[in-house]
């Protein structure tokens, strides 16, 4: 269970699209002045070294954030997104990519607090060095789907809880549908993001349509899905063309912001001619 680093992808297409999301809903939640809650069920290391020996050997992150580095072309909510990853760099070339604790991290105010969970004990140790000494921040090694029971409601009943997973344990898939109906039995109202995989399984093509049923019946606010597929499969048909990411209880402002940067990505990050994408909500 172990096996898993978040930094053979780090800046990959699936980052991308998670991370465009994310930052369009902290800024929402930053428009009052009421602290929030970030908490991240699988957190990784937190920011990562895309010239270093494990990100660079697969190289994901130049089909992903390095075709988005030097364009000046960007639409607003990408801009912003990628205005974040330049100052995670500073002057220079494209070296390091923040991880979503780097990202909320950036984003955060004083009156934020961060929850950041990671079981995998080289990643807990580097994220603990980079955020676990910091005010109002807690790392934790310990499961993250138990997360949801310990930390969730937050306090200020602001807050966002990103689940996003490796998925490469099928049970994944059944602990993610289940953390969702915890987090809205505990808070309904909570926004609620959940990133998954785009494979040719049959539990990756059938998470969606769980989780759209149970936002249906229990999210006040609906929800949001934006899906992105920009690569190929391998000769037996199997493999990453691309992932997704379903909010519940999303920012009214995030679909207008996804409506514009989907075409945007597609043409930006496309490896197949036919890269596409998904982009439906259901209002309350």
């Amino acid at each position: 269970m172990f096996a898993y680093r978040h930094a053979f992808h780090a800046g990959m297409h699936a980052d991308v699209l998670k991370h465009l999301v994310l930052t369009q809903i902290l800024s929402h939640l930053a428009e009052k002045d009421k602290g929030y809650t970030y908490l991240d069920t699988h957190a990784g290391a937190g920011h990562y070294n895309l010239s270093g020996p494990v990100a660079y050997k697969t190289a994901e992150f130049q089909q992903g954030i390095a075709r988005l580095w030097a364009r000046r072309d960007a639409p607003l909510p990408v801009a912003n997104y990628l205005a974040l990853v330049r100052r995670h760099n500073g002057p220079g070339p494209l070296a390091h990519y923040p991880g979503s604790p780097q990202i909320a991290r950036m984003m955060r105010r004083p009156q934020d607090r961060l929850r950041l969970y990671e079981l995998h004990p080289t990643d807990h140790r580097l994220l603990f060095e980079g955020f676990g000494r910091e005010p109002n921040t807690q790392v934790a090694c310990s499961d993250g789907f138990a997360a949801v029971k310990a930390d969730w409601p937050p306090p200020t009943r602001r807050g966002v809880l990103l689940i996003d997973p490796s998925y490469e344990i099928k049970s994944d898939y059944v602990k993610v549908h289940h953390a969702l109906r915890d987090a809205l039995a505990r808070f309904a109202p909570g926004v609620v993001v959940i990133w998954y995989p785009q494979l040719l399984l049959r539990d990756a093509i059938q998470l969606p349509q769980r989780l759209r049923a149970l936002a249906d019946n229990a999210a006040p606010k609906g929800w949001l899905h934006a899906q992105l597929t920009v690569q190929a499969s391998d000769d037996r048909g199997f493999g990453l063309v691309g992932s997704g990411v379903f909010v519940v209880n999303p920012p009214f402002v995030l679909h207008e912001s996804m409506r514009i940067a989907l075409p945007y990505l597609v043409k930006a990050l496309a490896q197949v001619d036919d890269a596409r994408f998904v982009l439906e909500q259901r209002t309350a």
